[in-house]
């Protein structure tokens, strides 16, 4: 069902700090209920173009969508200063560590629960990269999620991306998420070796909750985006309907 949703930035406090987010929420019909909410967790690139117009797609589908910029405090960009790629991808992940990015997410989604024209009582969230590490964590710390859809999220840290310097493991708690997983990786991602993502598989199906890993072959890492090199249409679009229909299930 295509609705016209309504976009923009909105801020909100988490802590002592604002931040902002980018919403959309569908235009609903008289006497429609508001609908349900997901909150995105952008991966290391921050809240891009592509990652706006996700969320207005997400908000397409009937869901009220919040992508929390967890780059707020430095401007709305991953950090500028390196001299490689992989520090770049170092310093993204540091500025949005779990310390502070997941009570940034818990706070998006406080915004959302004030509002009166979405229903922040049935949420989900949904993570890339970076985000879907994230979105993974969250789901081990709170009750609020119907579900949490990961997308290429990194099952292990490295330690040049971990503050404590040590390889931060979402696979080692896993099994304490609290609300049904779907989970997406490509079978030729070149960040995620697949025997983690094998170990991840086997560390959430001792949450019992449902679970579902899906590994697309011959995608790579960022397949889902459409603006990058890695872009695989195939996978992409059966990750979409999938994450549709687990939302909808969920929510």
């Amino acid at each position: 069902m295509q609705r016209a949703p309504e976009a923009g930035w909105v801020t909100f406090p988490s802590g002592p700090d604002e931040i902002r987010g980018y919403l959309a929420v569908p235009v609903r019909r008289p006497g429609e209920a508001p609908p349900p909410v997901v909150v995105m967790a952008h991966e290391n690139l921050g809240v891009t173009e592509h990652r706006r117009r996700v969320t207005e797609l997400v908000a397409d589908e009937g869901f009220a969508c919040l992508t929390v910029d967890l780059y707020s405090r430095i401007g709305g960009r991953p950090p500028q200063d390196y001299a490689t790629p992989d520090e770049r991808r170092a310093k993204a992940f540091l500025a949005a560590r779990d310390e502070q990015a997941l009570p940034d997410l818990e706070a998006g989604l406080d915004h959302l629960a004030g509002r009166d024209d979405v229903d922040a009582s049935r949420a989900a969230v949904v993570g890339f990269c970076l985000g879907g590490g994230l979105a993974l964590a969250w789901a081990t710390r709170t009750d609020r999620l119907a579900c949490a859809v990961p997308l290429y999220g990194l099952p292990e840290l490295p330690p040049s991306y971990s503050p404590t310097g040590q390889v931060r493991s979402r696979i080692t708690v896993a099994d304490a998420v609290r609300c049904p997983v779907q989970a997406h990786f490509g079978g030729a991602d070149e960040v995620i070796p697949l025997d983690q993502v094998g170990r991840l598989t086997d560390a959430l199906k001792l949450s019992g909750q449902e679970t579902e890993v899906h590994v697309y072959d011959g995608a790579g890492h960022a397949y889902h985006d459409d603006t990058h090199p890695n872009h695989d249409a195939a996978a992409a679009r059966l990750t979409w309907e999938r994450t549709l229909a687990f939302l909808r299930e969920h929510l």
